[in-house]
């Protein structure tokens, strides 16, 4: 046989167990953190039942990875005590600003070396962390990924040890500092050789067994990875008035029920419910109304699909710009589906149900001229019907599904459809991907599926409707092939018709699916119930699955490593013949003192935007527009094009760009307003066509950036994955400022370092947009510092204040704060001076003192 057909042989069986080894990603231990009081915080006991005795060097390792969104990333991984009397301990601390956060202890002694890893692997990834205890060289090597250091250590006497991850109350080492991780995959070895070997594979109870001696561990409050991943967790329920709606916003991580009395706001990444009382008045909420949330404009649309109305929620007023909306004679869309089309402004809504009759109609509704239209199809493939699920994609949408009938009435063989379909937005027409085979039992689908193009795959929530008492599946399917896969476990739901609804979204930001179910009772109240669950799902929650996986995973690897050395061979006898065998030998590489990478960016560990400084210089701009200080464009090339502009053209980019990125566009009756007021209508004309060729023609040398009229108002649209814009970057961070945390802040003072915003350009139109964004700024500094006790992190607070007096410099919450900060870290002439600049600058502006003293300001 050929040796490229061995290869290809051996490429086949590692391809056949790739599934299996996916499974071993969704299992371990969580560990409750400071989000629940001390008696309800996790700890895992190797040894419950007495010491584990060494008699000679022996290691333990494990693999790390931390959960998102939580308020506070300090404690113990875990700590060794050697014979009752020495203390060797894992930890991470966060009050330190540089990079390195895990730190060893022994003792009462700091390690001179910490280490972090890198990007945001500590939460995207499993971490392998390995501690050596090498007794006979008196040290302990920590190995973290391809890294390691080495530190001096007097070892105990008997060598007998106890193991405790997390919290624990054990003796005078107790302690409940504990961050929000997850560990799993145990392993302790003697003189190299396995001797114990913890999966933490469990689903359930304390106890998590041990593979090699049967010696279990004892987990205190443990959180079962595997079961958060195919059990549904009830979050919240809410019941309110009337009916009731749901949107989603994606970027914030929010759940919104629309009643009509108020606006409840869920927060799935702090699992807090939030009323928000309207102050416009009652909103009328209609049983066929359904809710979008569009993160570009930040606003939540009630969309009445019989009353041909759109009403617009904004968040920071609380009110809706319609609210005396009268029903009209009903023809209904019930459990009709739709989608927000930022392409082209639009909300699509397909189908529905209502006076015996099923709907086919795709109707659209243009956001930035407030008209509707039934969009005329090029095709008959989309059948009457409702109870289907619609995914959105750039183009268009998948809708898979659904009942109803060939002619639309209730009456004529009404049926379960099956089949896929995808709807191309600009073609207006359906095309026909498959149909699913015919079940045993019929089923139908939540409004709402989640599409992954880059797997072919998608998510939904199938029911039968034929049952009062039913249950939601989640189900994993193909978008080329007809097939699914029933993943996580069921969803109690009560279905009727015109009082039941479900929708399914996605949370990037916490991984996890989120089913929202609503009911209105006799007497006609609504019941709300939000689930999570997390991704990726699980077809089924016996814990032999993973171990199963984990021995597949292991194999897997060996094999991967026979192939690469097969391939080498290969390559060489192939290409090099007669070399095979003259390679000099190498030393295998010493485990011992290794510096981490990072520890010389630690030396100035109060700035706050050191490394951004150090990653400017090091990458050049290219692609990109930057608005923060100095309006700035670059093209592919890394040139700047900015000096191209004339002042004419900088304001008609500028004005066109911000109203783009703010709205839908810019008409050109309010560019004459704005530009060429003191013109006639015919010459304001001219000069807006010549001026835009002229910005056509300097955008064409960047690329995936252009003047467009498509939609009746003048845009400029840019691929953002092509062509980064600093002050996109700025919008996506302060979306949900109540969502802000460390690294966040991080970022936006790397984008806010460089100037306020277009900081060498004054006009009058663009004051209002510089005003609201240093506001904003201001702002998210200042709730970020409230978050944070002072002695948690002072040196970060003193750079955060120093970037609030960026923008405003009599700023007093900022001053206090930075007084505050350095006063604990003991550097009181750096307050005073701090406090009587202040003073200074405060007198020059308002022509007054200042009338509180540095005591006051401590102390307040």
């Amino acid at each position: 046989m050929k040796f490229s057909s061995i290869l290809f042989l051996i490429s086949l069986l590692i391809l056949s167990g790739m599934d299996c080894a996916a499974q071993t990603q969704s299992y371990g231990i969580g560990f409750e953190s400071f989000e629940v009081v001390q008696d309800k915080r996790t700890g895992l006991d190797l040894s419950p039942e007495g010491p584990v005795c060494f008699d000679g060097d022996f290691e333990l390792s494990f693999e790390l990875s931390f959960l998102r969104n939580k308020k506070t990333y300090f404690g113990y991984i875990v700590r060794v005590i050697g014979d009752d009397r020495q203390n060797i301990d894992l930890i991470y601390d966060n009050s330190s600003v540089n990079q390195d956060h895990f730190k060893l202890i022994i003792g009462e002694q700091f390690s001179p070396v910490a280490f972090d890893f890198r990007g945001d692997n500590l939460f995207s990834k499993w971490n392998r962390i390995t501690l050596r205890f090498q007794k006979k060289q008196r040290q302990i090597t920590v190995i973290y990924g391809n890294r390691s250091f080495s530190q001096p250590v007097k070892y105990a006497a008997k060598g007998c040890y106890k193991i405790l991850f997390g919290a624990n109350q054990y003796k005078e080492f107790r302690t409940t500092d504990v961050p929000p991780m997850k560990i799993r995959h145990v392993e302790l070895r003697e003189n190299g050789r396995l001797a114990y070997n913890w999966p933490l594979n469990e689903t359930e109870g304390v106890k998590a067994s041990e593979r090699i001696r049967r010696r279990s561990a004892l987990a205190a409050n443990p959180v079962w990875i595997r079961k958060l991943h195919y059990e549904w967790k009830l979050l919240e329920t809410v019941t309110l008035k009337g009916y009731v709606r749901v949107g989603f916003d994606e970027k914030g991580s929010n759940v919104f029920l629309v009643a009509e009395d108020s606006l409840v706001r869920f927060s799935l990444a702090g699992n807090r419910l939030t009323p928000m009382p309207y102050r416009s008045g009652k909103q009328p909420v209609y049983v066929d109304n359904q809710v979008l949330f569009d993160s570009r404009r930040n606003r939540l649309y009630n969309v009445f699909l019989n009353e041909k109305q759109v009403s617009a929620f904004d968040t920071a007023s609380r009110s809706w710009d319609k609210s005396n909306i009268a029903p009209q004679a009903k023809t209904y869309y019930l459990h009709a589906n739709k989608f927000l089309s930022p392409a082209d402004s639009s909300i699509y809504l397909l189908g529905g149900y209502g006076h015996l009759a099923y709907k086919k109609e795709v109707q659209r509704y243009h956001l930035p001229s407030g008209t509707w239209q039934q969009v005329p199809l090029q095709d008959s493939l989309f059948a009457p019907r409702y109870l289907a699920a619609l995914g959105a994609t750039r183009t268009g949408a998948y809708v898979i599904g659904g009942y109803g009938s060939s002619t639309g009435q209730q009456m004529l063989n009404p049926r379960n459809w099956y089949d896929l379909l995808y709807f191309d937005r600009a073609e207006r027409k359906f095309t026909k991907m498959y149909e699913l085979e015919v079940p045993k039992e019929d089923f139908v689908f939540g409004n709402s599926m989640i599409i992954n193009e880059k797997d072919s795959s998608y998510y939904a929530l199938i029911f039968p409707k034929h049952r009062y008492s039913s249950e939601l599946q989640l189900i994993r399917g193909s978008l080329t092939r007809p097939e699914y896969t029933r993943v996580g476990s069921k969803i109690p739901y009560q279905f009727v018709d015109i009082e039941s609804f479900v929708d399914l979204y996605y949370d990037k930001a916490n991984e996890r699916f989120v089913a929202v179910t609503l009911y209105r009772d006799a007497n006609l109240q609504t019941k709300a119930a939000i689930y999570s669950l997390h991704a990726p799902p699980l077809e089924t929650i016996d814990p032999g699955a993973a171990s199963t996986a984990n021995a597949a995973g292991g194999g897997l690897w060996i094999i991967g490593a026979v192939i690469g050395g097969l391939a080498l061979v290969y390559w060489l006898y192939r290409y090099m013949p007669g070399q095979l065998g003259k390679q000099k030998a190498t030393k295998a590489p010493v485990v011992g003192p290794v510096q981490v990478e990072e520890a010389s960016l630690a030396a100035d560990s109060g700035a706050l935007a050191h490394e951004e400084e150090v990653a400017e210089k090091a990458v050049p701009y290219k692609s990109c527009i930057l608005l923060f200080g100095n309006l700035q464009l670059y093209d592919e090339h890394g040139n700047e094009i900015t000096k191209q502009f004339s002042p004419l053209v900088k304001e008609l980019f500028l004005v066109i760009l911000l109203y783009s990125i703010r709205g839908d566009g810019i008409s050109s009756e309010k560019l004459k307003e704005l530009l060429w007021f003191d013109k006639p209508s015919e010459s304001a004309r001219n000069n807006r066509s010549v001026n835009i060729a002229k910005l056509k023609a300097i955008l064409d040398k960047m690329r995936h950036c252009q003047v467009s009229k498509e939609t009746g108002y003048w845009k400029i649209n840019i691929d953002y994955d092509k062509i980064d814009v600093d002050y996109i970057h700025y919008l996506s961070l302060i979306g949900n400022k109540k969502l802000l945390t460390k690294e966040t802040i991080t970022e936006l003072a790397s984008i806010t370092r460089r100037g306020n915003f277009l900081a060498n350009v004054e006009y009058e139109w663009l004051d209002s947009f510089k005003s609201e964004i240093s506001n904003e700024i201001v702002d998210a500094y200042l709730r970020y510092a409230a978050s944070v006790k002072v002695s948690d992190d002072a040196e970060f607070l003193v750079n955060l204040a120093n970037n609030v007096f960026h923008f405003d410099p009599v700023n007093e919450e900022a001053m206090i704060l930075k007084c505050k900060a350095l006063a604990y870290l003991g550097k009181h002439s750096l307050a005073k001076t701090t406090f009587e600049n202040f003073a200074r600058e405060y007198n020059r502006i308002y022509g007054e003192d200042f009338r509180k003293d540095m005591p006051e300001v401590l102390h307040s």
